[in-house]
């Protein structure tokens, strides 16, 4: 025989429906703890990756920075070096054009020993009548040294006979003779002064000075380190 429910009466409705009130706020608690948790987590692991990320920018800034500061130090010490290179390479050539100058301000009293100077035109002459090798040539000189060229002139053409068995017809032309700045010597041409043969003393020494340059640089300067073979 079965016992019939009674009904609840309002004390134990509010009780129950404070039971439930409970139990709905502490899974309410408990949801809520489970998702401040995860959303601490998912803050912390994105905190993280932004701070990485941050720090791989910061990096990679410095990094650039370091590049550049580098890049801009390489140019500056490439700048000086160049600068001072150059600075040295025109003190070196004012050396050798002070050097040439003087070679030529000597070369200036070479006519005033007329003995040494008739012999050195002979052998200027004799030198360019060998060159151009032909039967007739014009030779001219300074105007101060007509009468010296006319004699050596005359010396050359007999000593160039002796030597090559040929003989040469040597003119020498008072009409346009040359300028005072060829220091002296002659320049002998051939066929109607088609070619020529310049012995001034003037393009002997700047023959000279070409060629005596790199001993003349060893000389004043000593041998470039950076030079791997010699003559």
């Amino acid at each position: 025989m079965s016992t019939a429910t009674r009904p609840m009466n309002d004390e134990e409705v509010f009780s129950e429906m404070n039971k439930m009130v409970a139990f709905i706020r502490q899974e309410a608690l408990e949801k809520a703890r489970e998702i401040k948790v995860k959303a601490d987590e998912e803050f912390n692991i994105e905190k993280a990756k932004l701070v990485r990320q941050e720090s791989i920018n910061v990096e990679e800034q410095f990094q650039r920075k370091v590049k550049q500061a580098e890049v801009k130090q390489r140019i500056l010490t490439s700048t000086l070096i160049n600068k001072s290179r150059l600075q040295v390479l025109q003190a070196r050539q004012e050396m050798l054009d002070s050097v040439f100058s003087e070679a030529q301000e000597a070369m200036k009293s070479v006519p005033q020993d007329e003995a040494k100077y008739l012999e050195l035109l002979v052998d200027l002459c004799l030198q360019a009548f060998v060159q151009l090798n032909d039967e007739t040539v014009n030779v001219r000189g300074r105007k101060a040294d007509t009468e010296l060229i006319k004699s050596a002139v005359e010396k050359a053409v007999v000593v160039y006979k002796e030597k090559t068995g040929k003989t040469v017809r040597a003119t020498v032309v008072e009409t346009s003779p040359l300028h005072d700045s060829v220091l002296g010597g002659v320049r002998v041409s051939a066929l109607n002064d088609r070619i020529s043969v310049d012995n001034t003393l003037q393009a002997r020494l700047d023959l000279s000075s070409d060629r005596m340059l790199p001993q003349l640089r060893n000389i004043l300067f000593g041998q470039s380190p950076s030079r791997k073979f010699f003559n």
